[in-house]
């Protein structure tokens, strides 16, 4: 679906322009200076750039900028890029084009350096920092010289195809629409003459030595298993900054947009402001259905613009009909690709093969993966680990397939479905392999026609049993609570549970359960 951008407006420095947005009305500002490559409209296309963008929007006045050479900013000569001091002018002249005096600084990566630098040399126009995934010295924390010329090598012969990504996020290298995605953003921030200059200008950052002029507030971020930079870069920076505050988050990719954003983002909230928001979002246990089309380009080549379209647009009709009907909420439609959530298990797999059979009938090849496992639902957009396991199990599944993960399995028994096991996917924040298998597509048709199973209350466990009782007596989550000395966060994870396992829509209906059990 189309996304609605900031104006993006441009500041001097010296005579070459900078690209800048700034976006959200909070009491502070906060300066986003981003990584080796940025592009200001391509970042708002990738749904956890969004996310993340609008969550640090909703606290602060975030001013975001293209480094000049990159993104929407003035090129530059791609062999002679600017030196660290010069990206620190930049970052001056943006701030004085928002008209922000004092701000704090997020800098991303490489963009954590310039901002250390910034607040040692313009000290008071710093608030405080947020350094993610930082370094102080490139080749103590990221790659000796020898890795840099293979680096170098790889964007000489394949920049813009998505293969640094490997380097980068290799949790989402099977996920063929982020692969995708990154590959238009390698494209669109740098060319790869000025990628291998920028690469070499970043391999030359040493700021170690004016780390102990820092002086104002510092958080720093940094994943425990950064794929990109060593978590040792971190902590060196906040066993050097006076005061500063180490976060070690779980997770192998480097992106500040990837895995738990919210986690990111409540991180710098807390540090910036004192206090967490009140939470504005329900975190529920859902199942999900993430449905792409199989190689839409070769379809499009074979129908046709026209046709190609008309069939597109029949898909987004019937899968808008089909959530609908198995009480489903639709997160997103695109052009390849269909995301939903539901409180039922099973409606969610019959959901995927109705959609399948829509498929089919429009000559269209429709790979579906189903997942179940609590999320952050907000305004309608749904987030969380749970969403990219769902997006890697669709990644997995074949054209007309119907893929779903071990935990559907668990939480669907009884529903008349049949399974093939499809193998197993390791997943990034996840213990252990996930269990893969395929809905038999042959033997979905009966249990469709026929009338639904009772459900079986001894699927859930003896709390769940005691939740259930409280919920038909018509407490709420807070009483259910404290009747049982839980937290209410736990009983309202008890009830999602009771849902699921019995695949009913609501309270109502699970309380309307025990009343028949209890009458017969």
């Amino acid at each position: 679906m189309p996304v609605t951008l900031p104006e993006t407006r441009y500041a001097k420095s010296g005579e070459v322009r900078i690209a800048y947005q700034v976006v959200g009305q909070g009491p502070l500002d906060l300066v986003f200076v981003p990584g080796c490559i940025s592009n200001l409209e391509v970042h708002w296309e990738e749904a956890g750039f969004n996310h993340l963008l609008r969550r640090l929007a909703a606290f602060t006045r975030l001013i975001l900028l293209d480094k000049r050479g990159t993104g929407l900013s003035d090129r530059v000569d791609g062999r002679d890029p600017a030196s660290l001091q010069t990206h620190v002018d930049d970052v001056r002249s943006v701030m004085d084009a928002a008209g922000s005096g004092r701000a704090a600084l997020l800098g991303v990566s490489e963009g954590a350096s310039i901002s250390i630098l910034f607040a040692a040399t313009y000290p008071q126009r710093v608030r405080a920092l947020v350094l993610y995934g930082g370094y102080a010295h490139f080749h103590s924390w990221v790659m000796g010289p020898e890795a840099l010329a293979t680096f170098t090598r790889q964007i000489e012969s394949s920049w813009g195809s998505g293969a640094t990504l490997r380097h980068y996020a290799p949790g989402r290298c099977e996920n063929a629409r982020f692969k995708a995605w990154w590959s238009r953003f390698e494209r669109l921030s740098v060319s790869p003459t000025a990628a291998i200059a920028l690469a070499r200008m970043y391999a030359r950052i040493d700021v170690r030595h004016v780390l102990s002029d820092i002086d104002v507030p510092t958080l720093v971020l940094h994943r425990t298993e950064d794929a990109r930079v060593a978590i040792a870069g971190g902590r060196y920076l906040a066993q050097e900054i006076r005061g500063a505050r180490l976060v070690e988050l779980p997770g192998h990719d480097h992106p500040i947009w990837t895995g738990d954003v919210d986690r990111v983002a409540d991180e710098i909230e807390e540090f910036l402001t004192g206090e967490r928001a009140a939470v504005s979002h329900e975190r529920v246990l859902a199942t999900l259905l993430v449905a792409r089309l199989v190689a839409p380009e070769r379809g499009a080549a074979r129908l046709g613009d026209r046709l190609w379209n008309e069939r597109i647009d029949r898909l987004r009709e019937a899968a808008a009909d089909a959530v609908a009907r198995h009480a489903g909420c639709l997160i997103r439609v695109g052009d390849d690709e269909i995301r939903a959530h539901f409180d039922g298990t099973s409606r969610a797999v019959r959901c995927a093969l109705a959609l399948q059979d829509a498929a089919r009938k429009l000559e269209l090849a429709l790979a579906a993966g189903v997942h179940a496992g609590e999320v952050d639902i907000r305004d309608g957009s749904v987030a969380g680990l749970a969403l990219h396991v769902t997006e890697r199990v669709a990644a997995r599944a074949d054209g007309g397939e119907v893929l779903v993960s071990g935990v559907v399995i668990d939480l669907i028994a009884g529903s008349g479905l049949h399974f093939v096991e499809r193998g197993t996917e390791a997943i990034e924040g996840m213990d252990s392999p996930l269990r893969l298998l395929a809905v038999m597509v042959e033997q979905h048709l009966e249990p469709q026609t026929r009338a639904a199973r009772a459900p079986n209350l001894e699927a859930l466990t003896a709390r769940e049993r005691e939740v259930l009782a409280l919920v038909a007596e018509g407490r709420s989550n807070a009483s259910i609570a404290q009747r049982l000395q839980l937290s209410e966060h736990t009983a309202k994870r008890h009830v999602a549970n009771i849902l699921l396992k019995l695949d009913l829509p609501t309270r109502a209906a699970a309380a309307a359960l025990v009343g028949r059990q209890q009458d017969t």
